[in-house]
C-alpha cells in the first residue's frame, strides 16, 4: 500500500467557502475544498499555496491546521492536513492544466446552504467547521479515517 500526504485549504470569505467541483461523467459529481498531494520535499503551507492557485487561480496565506484527516482507497492511505488560509487575491477560474487534468470543472465560493443536495467534502464542512469557527477554533483536530468514496 503507497502512503502519501495531502493539505487542503478551508478559505472562507463573506461566510462562503471556496470549493472546487470535480465532474467525471458516469464517475463522480462532488464539491470539495481544494488540495492535494505535497510534491517532493515541498512544505505543506507551500503546497497549499500552489494547490489553491493551481485549482482555483487563487492567492491563499496558509494559518491553522484545523483538521488532520485519514483516509484509505484499495492502494493507497492519505494522511491530510486541513488548514484555514486567508485570501489574498486572484481570479477565481478552475482552467489551469492541474484543474482540467483533475476533472475540476468549477472553483466558487459556497455558502453552507448551498451545499444542500451537493456531495461536500471534507465531511467537516457540513457542520463540525461551523461549530468550531463559532467556538473560536480550538484547532487542530484529528477527525479520524474514512473510506474514500471516489478515486
Amino acid at each position: 500500500m503507497q502512503h502519501r500526504i495531502a493539505v487542503g485549504a478551508l478559505v472562507e470569505h463573506e461566510r462562503k467557502i471556496l470549493m472546487v467541483r470535480h465532474y467525471k461523467a458516469g464517475a463522480y459529481d462532488f464539491w470539495v475544498a481544494p488540495g492535494g498531494g505535497v510534491q517532493g520535499t515541498e512544505d505543506l503551507r507551500d503546497a497549499v499555496r500552489r494547490e489553491v492557485l493551481e485549482e482555483c487561480g487563487l492567492y491563499v496565506e496558509p494559518q491553522t491546521v484545523a483538521y488532520i484527516e485519514e483516509f484509505y482507497k484499495p492502494e493507497t492511505r492519505e494522511c491530510k492536513f486541513w488548514f484555514t488560509a486567508r485570501l489574498l487575491g486572484g481570479a477565481l477560474n478552475a482552467t489551469a492544466p492541474e484543474a482540467v487534468q483533475e476533472y475540476i470543472v468549477e472553483a466558487a465560493f459556497l455558502s453552507r446552504e448551498e451545499f444542500e443536495g451537493k456531495i461536500i467534502f471534507p465531511p467537516m464542512l457540513h457542520d463540525e467547521y461551523w461549530t468550531d469557527m463559532a467556538a473560536g477554533g480550538q484547532f487542530p483536530k484529528y477527525v479520524g479515517i474514512r473510506e474514500m468514496k471516489f478515486y
